[in-house]
């Protein structure tokens, strides 16, 4: 059985849903655990494609199973929503559409395309910008930072999708409950209330990414360059527990 605190974080998450959006930017995915890859171009102006595959591992399958099953949900019903996530993240800032299809249940793939990746999932008012680009004429003078912290991350979950802010709940992530943990005391807390299989997953998960600009890059700060292709492998856990906060920087 469930633990009640996890349950009832579940409920509160439920109970007060926001018509929210998927956070999905060329070194982020689905945050849980899950295995994902992106390809993608950023094209001169600041439009980028995105093509994504993303899989949820067993262990998380069968918890939020456990979590669905507890709640009164189909037990059969899709647990990655592809075309309930397309239509939610339509209308997220710098989005010009999106395709997202089921290949499980809990398996999806497609494609985004961002209008402008400066104003990706950026608030009316700018605040919580994450992504600063600056486009130059010159080899070099162009870049794109991407930043997480404590302070940027919530605001950016806020937007989320309602089943990954639900999904990170129960999984207690620090980057939703705002505890200060450690990567180890994190995963030694997943295997404490879930068992250590869990853990092991979660530890093992990763978020890859291959992006194509423009021209040559010329630096590259938190991941390799080949090309003109920015290569990412970013491990799951630095992303839900944000011990230190996540810098990455192309130029190009």
């Amino acid at each position: 059985m469930l633990p009640y605190s996890v349950l009832y974080c579940y409920f509160t998450m439920t109970a007060s849903k926001k018509l929210s959006l998927l956070f999905l930017v060329p070194l982020l995915a689905l945050a849980f655990s899950c295995s994902a890859r992106i390809e993608g171009m950023v094209k001169e102006g600041g439009a980028a494609d995105l093509v994504i595959k993303t899989s949820l591992e067993p262990r998380t399958i069968g918890l939020i199973r456990s979590i669905r099953g507890f709640m009164g949900d189909a037990a059969d019903a899709p647990i990655l929503d592809g075309p309930a996530m397309s239509e939610s993240m339509a209308a997220a800032p710098g989005v010009r559409a999106v395709s997202l299809k089921n290949t499980g249940p809990s398996a999806l793939e497609g494609t985004i395309f961002i209008s402008n990746v400066g104003d990706f999932l950026v608030a009316d008012d700018a605040a919580g910008r994450f992504i600063t680009y600056t486009e130059g004429r010159g080899a070099g003078s162009s870049s794109i930072i991407i930043s997480l912290d404590k302070n940027s991350a919530p605001e950016l979950i806020s937007r989320l999708s309602p089943e990954v802010e639900e999904y990170l709940s129960a999984l207690m992530a620090p980057v939703i409950s705002g505890e200060n943990s450690a990567r180890q005391e994190y995963l030694d807390l997943i295997t404490m209330v879930y068992g250590r299989p869990l853990a092991d997953e979660i530890a093992a998960a990763r978020i890859r990414a291959s992006i194509e600009f423009p021209r040559q890059l010329s630096a590259i700060q938190g991941g390799n360059a080949v090309g003109k292709r920015a290569e990412f492998d970013i491990p799951l856990v630095d992303l839900l527990v944000l011990e230190n906060p996540l810098r990455y920087e192309i130029n190009w």
